[in-house]
């Protein structure tokens, strides 16, 4: 999943844009293995409550990568120590309310249709960027968003009309979306934060913030009554999500920004909601309803036009 820290424009200014074919074979992995803990949390979710899940996930992942981030560890615990609220702040809107209620709407959805509204984040963070960051919101924003949203309502109500006018959605996709938003939030006020860091040792510490503020919903679901009970599967399922889906694809994105840039290698983020659709078909045996593709058409068209850059004025051209 993508709730990884995007690169200031500053900063992907500054990266080495080395846009090999190798490189961009790497970026695709990396968004492979993240499409992977989508499948996992559908085979863990009997086993482990999200909440759970999402604690632990991000508990061992950031436990893997501490010790590669070693010669940032001066750095980092300055930072701990001059702006505590601001990276518990962002672990918890980035790491633990994204990952913790995409986890509970696949206990109610399939892979596949969360997949698809996670690709809708990217048109909210441009409206959010408008609000937050006061970037321009052009004409052709506002439309792709429009139409994106209009997606995200035929997916919800399972392209029912008569539910739709009804405002009767279905839960699972509605705590999707409140992870897709998450994500946008979390990746406008991490451009906004600006914390001086490189970008994994960035990782390791909003993971660890994550971990933290996740604590709290998992006690309350063990004091709720929802136990653990891991078994075989619910146990490898885990442990992908930890190192090749957790630890692993965070360590490989971040590679990949290097190489190609926080724009391209952020753009391929489409593809997880390739490899999702995928995935679910050969592991879980789920196909494309109907609504999937109708929202998913109105998403990508959205999506085309909020990217489209407007012409600068012709006195700015001159100038």
């Amino acid at each position: 999943m993508h709730s990884l820290p995007i690169a200031h424009p500053d900063e992907a200014k500054a990266a080495a844009v080395t846009a090999t074919p190798l490189a961009y074979a790497i970026a695709v992995s990396g968004w492979l293995l993240s499409a992977g803990v989508y499948i996992a949390a559908k085979w863990a979710g009997p086993e482990l409550p999200p909440w759970t899940l999402c604690f632990a996930r991000l508990a061992l992942a950031c436990l893997i990568l501490v010790p590669v981030v070693r010669p940032h560890h001066g750095k980092m615990i300055a930072l701990l120590k001059t702006r505590p609220l601001a990276v518990l702040a962002l672990g918890a809107i980035g790491l633990t309310f994204c990952q913790g209620t995409l986890f509970v709407g696949l206990t109610y959805t399939d892979a596949t249709t969360a997949g698809i509204i996670m690709a809708l984040s990217p048109v909210m963070t441009v409206v959010l960027a408008r609000f937050v960051l006061d970037e321009p919101l052009g004409l052709l924003k506002v439309v792709g968003a429009f139409i994106a949203l209009a997606g995200m309502l035929v997916i919800v109500a399972h392209g029912d009309l008569a539910a739709l006018l009804k405002l009767q959605f279905n839960m699972g996709e509605l705590w999707i979306v409140g992870s897709a938003l998450s994500w946008a939030l979390y990746t406008v006020l991490l451009r906004r934060a600006k914390f001086g860091l490189d970008l994994l040792p960035t990782v390791v510490l909003l993971l660890g913030a994550g971990a933290l503020t996740s604590l709290p919903f998992a006690i309350w679901e063990f004091l709720s009554g929802k136990h653990t009970s891991l078994e075989l599967e619910g146990l490898l399922a885990l442990a992908y999500m930890a190192a090749p889906g957790g630890a692993l694809m965070y360590y490989i994105y971040n590679r990949s920004v290097q190489a190609l840039g926080a724009g391209r290698a952020g753009m391929m983020l489409y593809l997880q909601t390739v490899f999702v659709a995928a995935l679910a078909y050969l592991f879980l045996g789920e196909s494309l309803h109907d609504y999937d593709l109708a929202g998913a058409a109105f998403i990508v068209v959205g999506l085309v036009l909020a990217a489209i850059k407007a012409k600068p004025p012709r006195a700015e051209k001159a100038a």
